[in-house]
């Protein structure tokens, strides 16, 4: 039978170490290996398409084209081939489990409509004039009424109005990393914020994970040895990828390291209010009690990700300094989209709707997990998360997901999902996968994990 990794027993055990990404230049034998979105062995997960294309500069130019001259940051700005691999899965012939994606099916449309409607209409057209950088004030009112409910002290001073939660981790980088500087991840962790961080050229030390989240025995060790260390970053509720979540006691010892040596704690929470079961924990900014934690929320996973509405809470100087990047950035985030937000809370209980969000995704968790039990070789791990969207699997060691995706899952058993080596921020493991449950409907998921599942049985050795 398939193990399935449960709270309390470690998935994995690896090292926790500092290294500096290696860059990753194109080379002959480099450009003959790219085929099929470049995804060689070895290389940085963040930026495999670098062997599509050469980053050095043509010597035979036209002298009448411009040559563009980037910045040296740059060099850490790549695109991710696991991109085109994801494009192939939108393919309405392969059922993917690739994206983080809501179920679409579950989208309050039609109460979305009449709200846009009637804000659309209003007198004045105040929804669709600027609005002030931080937010509108209702807006940012009625989400510190949803963090005071979830144990934060807030009010709508604390809160940020972001362009999604993803500019959050954008602006904690650029204003707290300078090159070389040290962001604390888990390792494995969530490949959008590397992407965010890496126009900062911070160097990574890694956190490994069990079933309890961060190991934080294993970051006490790493803080030490750290001194240019300057923010910790984690998903301390149903982790993206593996689905864990930070236990209590290991929350109360991150806030206690942090206190000790004079960090910022970075709280990604998309998936927080998506639990299925077990306790409901503490988000560490009610555990903070020197202002140290920027908490990032967002409406992406429990109302529309369309709308890319998120937000920051954080002490006063944090939230003054990201405003400025705010500014910057692009001056606030839509108005027409904030008053959709802010009028579908006054007229609908969201609180219901995560309900239904919850019970159908709490289905479908079991469905996945009852049909890896049953189709999937006996040797592969998968994560039993408590909420979230998410289930994480290991492989034997010396199996390699994505040469599997790329030659066998998608042309044969026409299955997406996401290899795992992409979500290591320094040396990619190749034997992990992560897949979605919540987007694919009940029988999809049958189908395409019973798929899965006899391709691997029929392909174990790649």
């Amino acid at each position: 039978m398939v193990r399935i990794a449960r709270q309390g027993r470690p998935f994995r055990d690896c090292p926790a170490f500092l290294r500096r990404r290696p860059a990753v230049r194109l080379t002959d034998g480099a450009a003959q290996g790219a085929e099929a979105a470049g995804l060689a062995a070895g290389h940085s997960p963040l930026a495999p398409a670098r062997d599509l294309v050469s980053l050095e500069p043509e010597t035979d130019r036209d002298p009448d084209c411009m040559t563009p001259r980037y910045a040296q940051r740059m060099d850490k700005v790549q695109p991710s081939a696991i991109g085109e691999l994801l494009a192939l899965g939108a393919d309405p012939s392969i059922i993917s489990f690739g994206g983080g994606y809501p179920d679409a099916t579950l989208f309050p449309a039609e109460q979305l409509d009449a709200v846009f409607h009637e804000i659309i209409r209003e007198a004045g057209g105040a929804a669709m004039q600027y609005a002030p950088s931080n937010g509108l004030p209702h807006l940012r009112d009625q989400i510190a009424g949803l963090m005071t409910a979830d144990g934060m002290a807030c009010t709508g001073d604390d809160v940020l109005i972001l362009q999604g939660s993803q500019q959050g981790l954008d602006f904690a980088a650029r204003m707290l990393i300078d090159p070389g500087d040290v962001i604390v991840t888990e390792d494995p962790t969530f490949l959008g914020a590397l992407i965010a961080f890496e126009p900062s050229q911070p160097d990574y030390a890694v956190v490994p994970v069990d079933t309890d989240g961060m190991q934080t025995e294993a970051l006490r060790e790493i803080l030490a040895a750290n001194p240019r260390a300057r923010m910790i970053y984690t998903i301390p509720d149903f982790q993206n990828p593996t689905g864990v979540t930070l236990s209590l006691a290991r929350r109360k010892e991150l806030i206690a390291l942090a206190n000790r040596h004079d960090l910022i704690v970075l709280e990604d929470t998309p998936y927080r209010q998506i639990r299925f079961e077990g306790r409901h924990l503490p988000t560490l900014k009610s555990l903070d009690t020197e202002g140290r934690v920027i908490h990032l929320g967002s409406f992406s996973k429990v109302l529309v990700p369309g709308l890319r509405i998120g937000w920051a809470v954080a002490a006063p100087e944090l939230l003054a300094r990201m405003g400025l990047l705010k500014v910057a950035a692009d001056t606030q985030t839509s108005t027409l989209n904030m008053a959709a937000a802010s009028l579908f809370l006054d007229r609908y209980d969201l609180a219901a709707h995560i309900a239904t969000l919850r019970e159908a995704y709490a289905r479908k968790k079991e469905v996945m997990l009852d049909a890896i039990r049953q189709y999937f070789p006996q040797d592969i791990t998968a994560t039993d998360p408590d909420g979230g969207l998410f289930t994480w699997l290991t492989f034997d060691e010396g199996f390699d997901a994505t040469a599997f995706m790329r030659e066998v899952a998608l042309p044969q058993a026409r299955v997406a999902y996401v290899p795992g080596a992409t979500f290591f921020p320094l040396t990619p493991r190749a034997n992990h996968a992560r897949l979605n449950f919540s987007a694919q409907s009940l029988d999809n998921i049958r189908t395409g994990i019973s798929a899965l599942g006899k391709a691997l049985h029929a392909n174990p050795s790649l």
